[in-house]
């Protein structure tokens, strides 16, 4: 495994995504690095400038051996492709129906053994004012880790790196993340949506 070190309780994923995936990043010329909490259940954010961004993140998580969840607009899910989504981790949710999705979400943390959901918090690849933060109030409501994914296009490199358990002052663990993103480059960098939340300018 290219300078990855795994610890969450075993691997959730086959080894016919594994090998996929170290091909891609092989021809690719791309690094997998990170690690997960023992715990097995985290909020994972990802960063989101570029439709390429996607098969990298696929490609990382298999490496990893971690199966992830990700929620899609529920167009996505439509046929042709609906059951592909499904097979790749994807939980089809209805945009317009914003109202007690967080407390599902929770519900489904403390109901499950095993379970990480990967959360692009700028909502778009465009640049927008600011992050959603429903990955924040799933994480403080839960009580489990957010784990910062990112894929650096300078480097080359995608993966895992900083992760903190939510302590409810926002600004503060807002101001963590911020300073680990600091020198991460997505592969465009004008549609970076500014790291805070709606909630800091209040």
């Amino acid at each position: 495994m290219i300078g990855s070190k795994v610890i969450h309780n075993g691997p959730t994923t086959g080894l016919l995504g594994y090998w996929i995936g170290r091909i891609w990043m092989l021809v690719t010329g791309w690094n997998v690095k990170g690690e997960f909490p023992k715990e097995g259940k985290f909020v994972i954010i990802g960063t989101h400038t570029s439709n390429w961004d996607f098969p990298f993140m696929l490609a990382a998580v298999h490496i990893l051996r971690l199966k992830v969840s990700w929620m899609g607009k529920d167009s996505l899910f439509k046929k042709p492709f609906g059951s592909i989504m499904k097979f790749l981790g994807g939980i089809p949710i209805d945009r317009s129906k914003h109202s007690g999705l967080t407390k599902q979400v929770i519900k489904q943390f403390e109901t499950s053994e095993k379970l990480a959901i990967i959360i692009p918090p700028s909502g778009t690849r465009g640049k927008a004012p600011y992050w959603k933060s429903g990955f924040y109030w799933i994480a403080n409501g839960a009580k489990i880790p957010i784990l910062c994914g990112y894929i650096d296009y300078k480097k080359k490199e995608v993966g895992i790196g900083y992760w903190l358990i939510p302590t409810g002052n926002i600004r503060n663990d807002m101001d963590k993340i911020r300073a680990f993103y600091k020198n991460i480059e997505e592969k465009y960098p004008e549609k970076r949506t500014p790291i805070r939340l709606k909630e800091e300018l209040n």
